[in-house]
Parts: structure tokens; sequence; C-alpha cells
């Protein structure tokens, strides 16, 4: 049976990061391949705004499947890749946020106000971009010493709204076409990760107060 602390080792691997790198550009580059050889379909700017939120959506989930995960089956190695998924996760929605403003807005920056006003799904979606901004920049070493750890966690729970908000937006977005098969997959994902969450922390309980009681004895 393997020592918990020695589980996934490879994972700490130098290739390990450039790999998953390079796994992640994965999406970027099949969609600019589709743009540059026609292979979009008939309405390319609708098919890179959707892919483009498609993967934030999924980048957030497996940047918040990454604790438990790392729990559950005691790899600790895992942890390791969680600023790299969130910053992706950012940088999917920041190219989702582009395609939006240029294809559909035409960069008018009057016409995406009033559009975030009258439509409630572009509202969700640009609050979960800001939420997902404040996250990434202070996901550089510099802000998390200035925060101090207490702080950058407790700010850093914040993905759990972002991953909420982005949730709201594409359900609205679907309502129109009353297609909601893909929304409840992605909010039953998010609902078990939040869920494993609860329980990890409950769990983590009893053995923080006997901690406490052994101190103090």
């Amino acid at each position: 049976m393997a020592v918990p602390g020695t589980r996934g080792r490879w994972l700490l691997h130098p290739a390990a990061k450039p790999a998953l790198f390079l796994l992640c550009l994965l999406p970027l580059a099949w969609l600019i391949w589709g743009a540059a050889t026609n292979g979009l379909g008939a309405n390319p700017a609708e098919k890179l705004i959707r892919a483009t939120g498609d993967w934030t959506l999924r980048l957030l989930c497996a940047t918040l499947a990454i604790t438990p995960v790392r729990t559950l089956l005691r790899v600790p190695a895992l942890a390791r890749f969680r600023r790299m998924l969130g910053l992706f996760a950012f940088s999917y929605a920041l190219l989702h946020l582009l395609c939006y403003a240029g294809f559909d807005m035409g960069l008018d920056l009057a016409d995406i106000a009033a559009d975030i006003a009258k439509r409630p799904f572009i509202l969700a979606g640009m609050s979960t971009f800001a939420v997902l901004l404040v996250l990434a920049i202070t996901s550089f070493q510099p802000l998390v010493r200035w925060l101090g750890g207490r702080r950058w966690q407790q700010l850093h729970r914040l993905v759990y709204l972002a991953a909420g908000l982005a949730i709201l937006h594409f359900f609205w977005m679907r309502a129109g076409k009353r297609d909601f098969a893909d929304v409840l997959l992605y909010g039953g994902i998010l609902a078990a990760l939040l869920l494993a969450r609860v329980a990890l922390r409950w769990r983590a309980t009893p053995s923080k107060i006997a901690k406490k009681i052994a101190v103090r004895a």
C-alpha cells in the first residue's frame, strides 16, 4: 500500500507543468485552426463565443476539483496545478469576453453597456469575469504575500461565486432555446464539488478541535 505522501510523485516531475500548459492550450489551438481553415461551421463568430465560454466553465470545474480530489485520493502534488488551471480559466473567460465584445458588439462600449443593462445573462457573465479578474490578479506571489495566507484563502473562496455566476449566465443564455442539458451537467458538477468541500471541512473539524484540546491540556 502506497504511503499517502508519495502518491502521484510523477506529478512532481519538471515536465508535468509544461505538459498541463500545452494541454490547456489545445482548445485554443483547435479554435484558431478551425477559424483559419473555415472549419467552425456556418457561424464561426458564435462558435468562438460559445466554445471559449464552455472551456471557461470546464477549467473552472477542474480548478475547483483539485482540493477534493487531492484530499480524497491523498495526492498532495495536485495542488501545484491549481493556480495554472485557475489562470487558464480566466484566460478563456477573457477570450470569451473579447469574442462577444468584438463579434457581437463591434467593440462599441456604449452598446456593450446598454446590453449589460438590458440582458440579465450578460450582466451575470460580466460579474463572473469581474470576480475572475480579481482572483487572477491576486494569484501572483507578491500579492499573495501582501494579503497574507489567511486573507488570500478567504478571498479565493470567491471562485465558488464565480462558478455559480457562470452557471447562472449559462442558464439564462440557454433559457430562450429551452436547452438545459449542459446547464444541468455543469450545475451538477459544481454542486458535487461544493458538497465535497463541505464534507471535507466537516470531517476535518473534530480533529482540529481535538488538537486544540490537546494543546491546552
